[in-house]
Formats: C-alpha cells, structure tokens, sequence
C-alpha cells in the first residue's frame, strides 16, 4: 500500500505501484525523493504520523510526521511551528540514547514541515497489559529497571517528558528494551492549548497536580506519573476513571486496588513515587532507583522531609561508590595457601591450572606460554577461548576452570578467535595470513582458510552463524562462508591495517577500526561503506557493538574510549581520564550499561555507558591487558594479558 500525503485526501490509501492518488490526484511520489509513505499510524491535533520505507536505506522502516495544525490565528500557527521545531531539537538530541527513537530528519515540502524517525518495531505496554494480563511485582521491577535510566538520562538534558504513561513505552521486539516515544508536543499544538498559556498538558489520571492546575512540569513530575503507570500495570485498573471519581485521592491508598499484597520494598517505592505532594516525592530517578537496590526500606513516607521552595528541574547527581578490585596476592606453588581471611585453593589441569582466592580477587587461569591476545565466551557461557603468541588455542570450562584440550594448527601468534553464536564453531585469525575454522566440541580443525596476504588481526562471525569477517594487516576485510570457507566480498576502504571487526546483531551492519584512525561502518551484505567515523588521533584497536546495535564503542592509542551513534555516525561522548597508556580492547556488557576497557597499563576499567562514569578498576594483572569478554549473564568479566594468564572477575 502507499499513502497519500494531501491533507485533504478523505481516502488516502492506494495500492502498491499507483503513481497518483486515486481519490484526490496528487502524485505519490516519495517525499523528498525518498520516504515512500505505506501506512497512516495516527492522526491529531498538529497533524498525522506515518509508516514510511527509506529508499536510501534499504527500505528500512521509518516514521514520517506530517505538522499540520489545527489552530486557527497567525500567533497560533507560529506558535505551533515553534513548537514543531522544538520537537526535532528534541529527538536530535534525545536520540542519542537508544532507548529514545533517533531523529533522522526534519524539512519542509510543499509548504508542509515533516519529522522523520526512527521506527520501533514491538507492542506498547497498553497492549502487552491487553495481550498479557497485569504485571508480576518482578515484572514491575524489571521494568522500573529498565525505565529509570532513560529518564535518568532526559532529565540531565533538562528535558521533561509530561505525557510518561503505557501507551508512550514500547517494547522493542529485536531485544525486548523499553524505548520512551512520543517526546513530541501534541498535546500543545491543539487551538486550546495554545490560544490559553498555562492549560495543563498531559494525560488525565497519569498527569499530577502541577501539571493539572498551571502546566508546569519538573523532574517529579515524570516520576509521578512513572508510579501511575506501575500502578496500571500491577492493577490493570484505569488511573484515568479513579480521578474522575475522586481526583488525587485514590493515590493514597492505591494498594487496596491489587489483586494481591506486594512486597513492602517495592510498595514503599511506589507510595513515594505517587505522593500528590511534589517534595514528598522522590526529586530524581537515581533515587528510586537506588531506593530498588536498598534492604529493609521504612514501611512508611518520611512526613518530616524539609519543604523545598521549589522542585530541581534538573536531575540531581549523586556521587557512585566505585569499588576497586585490588590486586591478589599470587604464589604460583602448587599447594594450598593460607593468605590472610582469603583461602588459596590452585588445582592442576592438563597442562595448565587455575588457582582462586576467595574475597572479590579473581580466578586465575594458567597454561599459556606466551602473552595471551585474544578471548572469547561462547554463548552458553560454558567455554572460553583463548589464543596466544604460543600458536595454540585452548579452552576452558568456565565454572571450574578446567582446560580442555587445547587446538594446535596455526604457525604463528594468534592475534583473535570468535565462538559462533550456536556454539559450533570456532574460529581463529593468526599473523600465519591464515583463518581457520574449528568444531568447538570436537576440537577438529574444519577449515584452512587462506586468502588474505598479512597478518589477521580480528575475526568475528555473523549472527546467522553463516559467515565469517575478518580483518587484516593489508588494510582490507574479507567475508567468508563458514561451512565452506569460500571468499564472497573484499572491503578496502581503509588505507591502513585493520585491528578490529565486529557484527551488528541485526546481521546487516559490520564496523571496522584501523591504524588509519577511522570506524568504518560497512553494510557488509551489499559491500556499501555507509559511514567513516573519524575523531581518534591513534591506531584504534578494538571496536564494540551494543547488542541493540545503536551504539559503537572504539578503543584507541590515543588513550581515551569514543562512543558513536551507528545510524548518524555522531560521536556521542569520549571517555577520558581514566587509562593512562593505548587501549588495547574494549567490550559491552550484555544489558548494554556497561563498558569494560583493558590497556597497556595493566589495567582494566569498567564504565557507566549512559554517564561516561568509571566505576570499577580492576587491578591484578602484571602486564598489558589484550582482551575483555563478559559472560553472557554479565556477571563476570574475562581478560587475558601479557603476563601469559587469564583472569576471571566478579562485575559488581
């Protein structure tokens, strides 16, 4: 289907391949030469929304809003489109986060001003509440969870959205995340709202008092009606019919509305957060969530809080405890050892052995002979993978650190090895020029792959478990079949060795990190280079992808972590202060909150994705660190280093 953008079409729809519309004549041609518009979603006060197909783009969905106001006056329609162009500032800058759709445009055509979007694919919270019925206390808590950060992160922007409610929060369907839509300002572009300043905007029943009475919104005001929508989706009862009947009163005593008594944590949390009063509530969303985390709340609101003359309107910031992993106190003898409250145990496997000391240090793995490259996890989190200046690749059972027979092939170091995502295959890179392919239960060199004519330095495999990519020190990237081995498509749009490869996991995008200083962002089905990112000013050795496949993390020589927005290419923070020598490898945690780092100055660092805060330095290694990998619970993190050792930490 196709749609007709005339606002005054009283049937817009058209099938496929009509070049004119059908019911008022307009032509059908893409807006701007390339947005064809497939569906009406919606339609309101300051005009309707479309589903569009980006042409540019692969046809890849997107969402087309058309600015037609419904004010009447000249002071009105330019206070609308004041109002519209604040929307696009908006989304430009919240759209960085990816829990926030990305603005990918705002332009005017035929007089019209039009928004383009981001698309998110998945049901709304209204609509998983209809399908699914009301929300467990745990369900509640993962949401919270899941929620609070992304309102963490438009409050420091100084941003308040006024309308947070189910319909507002969608699930989106590749990983399951709350993406926070609807920044817009519809419900200020309607006659009313405009010709009278100070009307409330928000939705009735989620909305609290400050924004009812005089249209003024804070930080808790958000918060207000983030606990409204807990309590819709505990108690699938209408917030919007309870204030109809008795206006803020129902919130005092909410809880007579379950179906069953809640866990008095988490009920605490809820009665703060729906306090009529603005300075009984919560003042920032690190509140609540650390509110969350904490044992043995009191069972009732603190009435005594000091009276503010005014909520903050910016998030308030908290200083994080950053717990340091110290350095363990190693003996490499094999007997049991007493040190300190720690016990000592070190078991001898084959031909290596892991020794453990209690308390937060990690375990140890030894059995290289040389500096360790390379780590990988496979995807049970049963395995790692390990390869070594020693040419060998050897596995370990992770739980008991226990080596596995180790694969002997390669004639020279080993500089990276990937496990598929089935947990299959193995594959390893080697400055031998050569790929090879192993079964990871059997051990079974597969495939001897040869084509590149330097070093390989990066390997990965794509999520479909079909092919392989890997990147070398002849400044290109080969494509490979995993079952055959067979060479499909060569990029050589670096001018310098490439150190890094990584696949998104929506199997479409592949990013790249060279010694040229450049993150090359690849379509790699089609062999098109999409975006160059460029901001470094050293070799960058390790690239990462945010399993949402949004965010791009690259690690440099020149000491410092940049992360970029996949689809703008915009560099969204730079990560400084905190390694002191190159950075030599770089890896997301799976809930994408976390960035681990490992340098050349023996260190490894663990980051607040959204803050850009470090809050963890994990010391224990004697050499430079070559590799991190989180298991895929995140629970611990995995590096292996030049001091010829793996370690396994415990993530706080």
């Amino acid at each position: 289907m196709i749609c007709c953008l005339n606002p005054d079409c009283h049937k817009p729809e058209n099938p496929d391949g009509t070049e004119f519309c059908q019911s008022c004549g307009v032509s059908l041609a893409p807006l701007r030469n390339r947005y064809r518009i497939i569906q009406l979603l919606g339609a309101g006060g300051f005009g309707r929304t479309f589903l569009a197909e980006d042409i540019d783009k692969l046809n890849e969905r997107c969402v087309v809003k058309q600015f037609l106001p419904q004010a009447q006056g000249s002071w009105a329609t330019q206070k609308a489109t004041e109002l519209f162009q604040q929307e696009a500032r908006r989304l430009q800058l919240l759209g960085e986060h990816t829990q926030i759709p990305t603005l990918f445009a705002y332009f005017e055509e035929d007089k019209l001003l039009y928004l383009v979007q981001q698309f998110i694919e998945g049901d709304n919270l209204l609509q998983e509440l209809g399908k699914q019925g009301a929300f467990s206390e745990q369900k509640i808590r993962e949401f919270l969870i899941d929620v609070l950060p992304v309102l963490q992160f438009i409050h420091q922007q100084k941003v308040i959205h006024r309308d947070i409610k189910p319909d507002n929060i969608i699930r989106r369907r590749t990983d399951g995340k709350l993406v926070l839509i609807d920044f817009g300002i519809a419900k200020q572009l309607t006659a009313t709202t405009i010709s009278q300043p100070g009307t409330h905007i928000g939705t009735l029943g989620y909305a609290p008092v400050e924004q009812m009475q005089d249209g003024t919104a804070y930080p808790v005001s958000d918060l207000y009606s983030l606990g409204v929508t807990c309590f819709r989706l505990l108690t699938q009862t209408s917030p919007h019919n309870l204030f109809v009947n008795s206006g803020y009163e129902w919130a005092k005593n909410w809880q007579r509305y379950l179906p069953k008594p809640i866990n008095d944590n988490l009920g605490y949390v809820l009665d703060k957060l729906l306090q009529k009063d603005m300075q009984q509530r919560y003042q920032s969303a690190d509140e609540v969530w650390r509110d969350l985390h904490t044992e043995n709340l009191p069972t009732t609101i603190n009435q005594n809080i000091p009276q503010l003359t005014q909520p903050s309107t910016s998030f308030i910031e908290k200083p994080v405890d950053k717990p340091i992993v110290e350095k363990p106190k190693i003996n490499h003898k094999p007997k049991a050892l007493i040190a300190g409250l720690g016990i000592v145990f070190l078991l001898l496997v084959g031909g290596g052995y892991w020794y453990w000391q209690k308390s937060n240090n990690p375990r140890t793995l030894v059995g290289h002979s040389d500096e360790v490259n390379t780590i990988a996890v496979s995807s049970d989190g049963k395995t790692i993978a390990s390869g070594s200046d020693d040419k060998s690749v050897k596995l370990w059972q992770l739980n008991e650190g226990k080596e596995i027979p180790t694969l002997n092939g390669h004639s020279d170091w080993i500089y990276s090895v990937a496990i598929s995502p089935d947990g299959e295959s193995l594959v390893s890179g080697s400055k031998d020029n050569t790929v090879k392919v192993w079964n990871l239960k059997t051990g079974q060199e597969l495939l001897n792959i040869a084509g590149h004519k330097s070093s390989i330095n990066s390997v990965a495999i794509s999520p479909d478990n079909q092919n392989i990519a890997s990147g070398s020190y002849d400044n290109t990237i080969k494509i490979w079949n995993l079952k055959t081995g067979e060479l499909s498509r060569t990029f050589t749009g670096h001018s310098a060795p490439v150190l890094s490869v990584a696949f998104s996991h929506n199997n479409r995008i592949l990013v790249s990190g060279s010694v040229d200083k450049n993150v090359k962002v690849w379509d790699w089905q089609t062999g098109k280079e999409l975006r160059s990112l460029k901001g470094h000013s050293g070799d960058i050795n390790s690239i990462a992808l945010s399993r949402d496949g949004q965010l791009v993390a690259s690690g440099s020589d020149d000491k410092t972590i940049k992360m970029w927005n996949v689809n703008t290419g915009r560099e969204l923070r730079t990560f400084t202060g905190g390694h002191t020598a190159d950075i030599n490898a770089i890896a997301f945690s799976p809930n994408g909150k976390s960035l681990a780092s490992g340098s050349d100055d023996k260190t490894i660092k663990l980051w607040n994705v959204m803050t850009g805060e470090q809050v963890a330095n994990f010391q224990g290694h004697s050499a430079p660190i070559f590799a991190v990998a989180f298991t895929p619970d995140g629970k611990f993190l995995v590096s292996g280093s030049g001091d010829k050792t793996i370690k396994i930490w415990q993530v706080p």
